[in-house]
């Protein structure tokens, strides 16, 4: 039976291949990457080809540069504890933010659960780069995009892309819970339907 040391052996000489197939499906040259990560070309050469052996300080900045998780990049062996542990992130308004996806670049998942709120409150609008999926669990969702005043209820979906003003709230008909899927410009849900 193998030991620890061999299982980790193993699992650094698979890294080399690994980056060098992430960095070529991206179309991505040395050069590219090394700007990305600041590792230079020639370490990132000798890493891909199994010539150096990756350090954490190396292996950080290529998961983010190639859009996985550290434990994706290096193929880690599953824990055998599927359960995330997800940390909701209360804000000053009372509001609560739990975010539902650990990886980081690629389409984000949000789940928010707003208070209730005054019909006659006035939104303070904002705008930022990227697209955003909106699904409406309970409750009715007050979206202000652009010069649209909508109410969302459960059930109901929206999309829209941030560069328009937007806005979320409650209504004084008690809190909302919803979904929000938000990627970077140009990245979308995509709903694929079954017709018969």
């Amino acid at each position: 039976m193998p030991d620890d040391h061999e299982d980790i052996d193993r699992t650094l000489d698979a890294v080399g291949p690994r980056l060098k197939r992430l960095r070529q499906r991206s179309d991505v040259t040395l050069i590219d990457l090394a700007k990305q990560t600041g590792i230079s070309a020639s370490t990132l050469s000798r890493l891909e080809a199994g010539l150096r052996r990756p350090t954490l300080e190396q292996l950080l900045p290529l998961a983010r540069a190639h859009g996985v998780t550290l434990d994706e990049l290096v193929d880690a062996p599953p824990t055998g504890d599927p359960r995330l542990h997800l940390r909701p992130i209360p804000c000053g308004d009372g509001s609560v933010i739990l975010p539902l996806t650990r990886r980081p670049g690629g389409i984000q998942a949000y789940k928010f659960v707003l208070p209730a709120g005054g019909d006659d409150e006035e939104p303070e609008l904002r705008t930022h780069e990227g697209f955003d999926w909106v699904y409406v669990l309970n409750g009715t969702l007050r979206l202000v995009l652009g010069e649209h005043d909508l109410l969302l209820k459960a059930g109901e979906v929206a999309e829209f892309d941030t560069r328009t003003p937007h806005w979320f709230g409650a209504t004084a008909a008690g809190p909302v819970e919803y979904l929000s899927l938000i990627g970077r410009q140009g990245e979308r849900a995509h709903i694929r339907a079954v017709t018969k």
